[in-house]
């Protein structure tokens, strides 16, 4: 059978309902996001369809950034609400899932991440991984990687178009570099 690689093969139809449903987030939290269609390049080749969580003053600057990765044909695996993977930020990753919204903490504080505001997004988490100052690497069995198809690096135009909207990248951060991490201070 032929594949029509204009007409986007969907990765995830949900609701806004469906997307949240689950979350511990309060309702003042959920009323400041919104559900929005993503385009892009799998590593198929084929145009995909997917869906991502966002705060609704950050919609404009994430479309941007898919339009780009479009532009590119910057290879992503899939792009789904982390709703599908039981609000596990580990099973995400592991599956290179790109992701926004997760009412969640740092992991290893008492402190709420930009995800649970849908104020950060990460892309390709596996072939982007954290690596902490000790060495290990999450998630588990990941390695970076800058040749290969998906990895993002200093200078890549899709860090260069976040880090221009006002964006910080997590490979910045000071005890470790979390390069699929993304985030836009309020």
């Amino acid at each position: 059978m032929m594949v029509n690689r204009n007409t986007p093969v969907k990765d995830s139809q949900m609701t806004f309902e469906e997307a949240i449903a689950g979350t511990s987030a309060p309702a003042d939290v959920i009323d400041d996001l919104c559900l929005i269609n993503v385009h892009y390049t799998a590593f198929d080749g084929h145009l995909h369809e997917g869906q991502l969580v966002v705060h609704k003053a950050l919609q404009e600057d994430v479309s941007a950034v898919f339009r780009l990765i479009n532009e590119l044909k910057f290879p992503i695996a899939r792009v789904i609400p982390i709703v599908q993977y039981d609000w596990s930020d580990d099973q995400s990753m592991a599956a290179n899932n790109s992701s926004a919204f997760n009412y969640r903490l740092v992991l290893g504080t008492n402190r709420l991440s930009r995800h649970a505001f849908g104020r950060a997004v990460d892309i390709n988490p596996f072939l982007n991984p954290v690596i902490y100052d000790d060495g290990r690497i999450s998630p588990d069995g990941a390695s970076y990687d800058t040749t290969k198809a998906g990895t993002l690096f200093e200078g890549h135009p899709l860090v260069r178009e976040f880090l221009k909207r006002g964006w910080q990248w997590g490979a910045h951060f000071k005890t470790m570099r979390d390069y699929h991490h993304f985030d836009k201070p309020e």
